[in-house]
């Protein structure tokens, strides 16, 4: 297949350029299309009670959802502003689609204490379609924010999931406009040529554009959530300028051996692009166990990443092998260094690594497991507007409340459906919950009862009131949903099937690192230390934000819990990111150990020559996840920093301590199988003849 599409690309170079610019058309045109397409609505899982019971009252209930406005900055009391708040009210009640809007200045609780603010809450009609939601919706923002007032902040609801497909919007542009410079002047360094330098990016680009153009794609069938834009995008183009900059090294080693550029595509594709494959197969399988989760959130971003993982791969093996053709001759080859001088650091620290294996295996383990401890204390949330930047409408009107209004109030609370035929005793015990509880009737003769929580919406009160509520109803016909009762559900969720995750991801990269190495034990202990390292940079995610150490010097603050969306996030695509290394550097070994036959100067011969490529990749990752970190989305920041970690700690401490040390420790037997299984890897798996590269490697 490699060779297939190296042949396609040098033969039609022009005609593969151009479908992908075609490509990148329809990903900047058609693909941005997605911004407007964003939900927040992370937490619902299809077939849980909570979902269950909010599909019934999106049924019968004929009051829909609601969004918040809330007005500061002088005496709401004021005659002149009370008339613009009363006309403004009296306004929206007759816009279509709206279901109530009562008087802040006669509902109790609507008017702060000190006089300085009040909220105007705007309640929907349930069943209406998306077009006539917006226009409502849009209709009743607008004519609140003519309320001449010095703070008026609008947002809750149907509002939110617009405001921040705006904002990631904003921040997906920012962060493109500071990686992007600073990816460039990397490669510069690296390549020490523009025209070198360029074409990573010119798979980047591509990389972005596969990330607008499947999240479109999947947006036609399916809820795409707000996180998915940064995460996607992000990866995408870290991971495309990854591909390439493996591409062009070990282009340009083979220019050193051949004037022939089609040649030297043809042997880097032969080599480099099979890692290449194999690192995005990886990557891909990584992120599969996300499809094992019933949430609808959780498999849309697996999809959606492991699409632009797929594109970024096939611009490497494609579009580059084309620019490369037409334009490689004018890049000029890998300069020769002195006799063992090329990759002289890495050798040293993997020959170090290999002679104090013990001592390095006793340092590193323990120190990642400390690193690593606090994910025992992790607690995830779905969070409030916290974690939103404090230029947002959502976090403006969340900090207005906050500062006017007592603890709780905007809170979403827990509602209870207890449905026709419920015991009345039943009823009243559910009330007797909360000294606040308000009852409402349902058209076919279902009750839902609303229970405040004193604390935050996802809080130990409301998930205890949801837990309550489902030991107090017994068989009874009665329900609970709201945000409260998702995140219980969603907790839930991830404990049940988290453990099938896991065994499906890590047999799918056994099953890789196998048809790769055509080994069994390095399989197992790529896994092993891979997961020291994602766990210690996942401790150190919980250590910041939910502990609260140095969450300031990244923009953010204590949450006490990490969002919900972050770790199993941070698990899925980090995992990958680590075979990404893991597999430039076994690619180098092998080639290495197919010459010499000894299996010691293969693992420092391995590191020496992939040492610089990992490194450099490593910290253009970096580059790029710190860019996206600038936003100030909580989430995001954690996902980002999360990931940022996971990269580093793996390319350096783990690629360049531990694998030589595991490596030389094991010795022959690192690359033993079963003889029934390499008789099936000889059959079936990677196997290649060594190139005039591979001969080369340790000359």
């Amino acid at each position: 297949m490699l060779s297939t599409l190296a042949r396609a690309a040098t033969r039609r170079p022009l005609t593969v350029i151009l479908l992908w610019v075609l490509f990148l058309l329809l990903g900047f045109g058609l693909g941005t299309g997605v911004f407007g397409r964003l939900s927040d609505n992370v937490p619902e899982v299809p077939g849980t009670e909570s979902e269950r019971a909010a599909q019934y009252l999106d049924r019968v209930d004929p009051t829909g959802e609601s969004f918040t406005a809330v007005v500061e900055g002088v005496a709401v009391s004021a005659p002149g502003l009370r008339d613009q708040v009363e006309r403004a009210v009296a306004d929206v009640r007759r816009i279509a689609g709206v279901a109530a809007v009562p008087d802040p200045y006669t509902t109790r609780g609507l008017t702060a204490a000190d006089g300085q603010a009040l909220i105007v809450p705007v309640t929907l009609k349930g069943g209406l379609g998306d077009d006539a939601e917006e226009k409502a919706v849009d209709a009743a923002a607008d004519r609140i924010k003519q309320i001449d007032a010095p703070e008026v902040h609008v947002s809750g609801g149907p509002l939110l999931g617009k405001q921040l497909g705006e904002r990631a919007q904003e921040d997906v542009k920012n962060a493109e406009l500071i990686s992007l410079p600073v990816v460039l002047a990397l490669l510069l360094v690296v390549f020490g040529g523009l025209r070198a330098a360029g074409l990573p990016l010119v798979i980047a680009v591509s990389g972005i554009a596969g990330a607008f153009l499947a999240l479109f794609g999947f947006s036609q069938v399916t809820d795409i959530s707000v996180y998915a834009i940064q995460v996607t995008t992000m990866l995408g183009l870290g991971l495309a300028v990854d591909y390439a900059l493996l591409m062009l090294v070990r282009f340009r080693e083979e220019r050193r051996h051949t004037q022939d550029v089609v040649e030297a595509v043809h042997r880097t594709v032969a080599a480099a692009g099979r890692t290449v494959l194999f690192s995005g197969l990886t990557v891909a399988v990584s992120l599969t166990g996300l499809l094992v989760f019933p949430s609808v959130f959780l498999r849309s971003m697996g999809l959606a990443v492991a699409a632009v993982v797929v594109i970024d791969m096939l611009a490497a093996l494609t579009l580059l092998p084309a620019l490369l053709t037409r334009f490689g001759a004018k890049i000029a080859p890998a300069k020769a260094g002195p006799e063992g001088e090329e990759g002289r650091f890495f050798a040293r620290v993997a020959r170090f690594s290999a002679r104090r294996r013990v001592a390095v295996l006793a340092t590193v383990v323990p120190a990642l497991l400390v690193l690593a401890l606090p994910v025992t204390g992790m607690k995830i949330e779905i969070g409030d507007a916290t974690q939103l930047p404090s230029s947002t409408e959502a976090r403006q009107l969340y900090d207005t409340v906050d500062a006017h209004f007592p603890q709780g109030t905007g809170v979403s609370p827990v509602t209870v459906v207890l449905k026709p035929g419920t015991d009345s005793a039943t009823a009243d015990r559910i009330r007797a919950l909360s000294p606040t509880a308000r009852s409402r009737s349902l058209p076919d003769g279902g009750t839902v009862v609303q229970l405040q929580p004193s604390g935050r919406v996802d809080g130990k009160e409301a998930t205890g009131l949801v837990k309550e509520v489902r030991a107090v109803r017994g068989t009874e016909p009665v329900q609970v949903t709201g945000p409260a009762a998702r995140l219980v559900d969603f907790r839930a969720m991830l404990s049940d099937r988290a453990p099938w995750a896991a065994l499906t991801v890590l047999a799918g990269i056994f099953v890789l690192l196998f048809a790769f190495t055509g080994s069994v034990l390095i399989p197992l202990r790529t896994i092993l230390t891979t997961l020291l390292s994602l766990g210690a940079a996942l401790g150190a995610v919980v250590w910041v934000f939910q502990d609260g150490h140095l969450a300031g010097a990244l923009g953010a603050e204590r949450l006490g819990a990490l969002s919900l969306t972050a770790p199993p996030l941070i698990v899925a695509i980090a995992f990958g990111l680590a075979m990404d290394y893991e597999l430039f550097i076994l690619a180098r070994m092998r080639e290495a150990r197919s010459v010499t036959r000894d299996d010691q100067e293969a693992v420092v011969a391995g590191l020496r020559r992939s040492g610089r490529v990992v490194t450099c990749a490593a910290l253009l990752l970096a580059v790029v996840f710190g860019a996206f970190m600038t936003g100030g989305f909580s989430p995001i920041l954690q996902i980002g920093l999360g990931l940022t970690l996971a990269v580093l700690i793996d390319a350096t401490v783990v690629r360049m301590l531990l694998v030589p040390a595991t490596m030389t420790l094991l010795g022959r037997s690192a690359w033993w199988a079963p003889k029934p299984l390499r008789r099936a890897h000889d059959r079936f798996g990677l196997r290649e003849e060594p190139t005039e590269q591979a001969e080369l490697v340790n000359r």
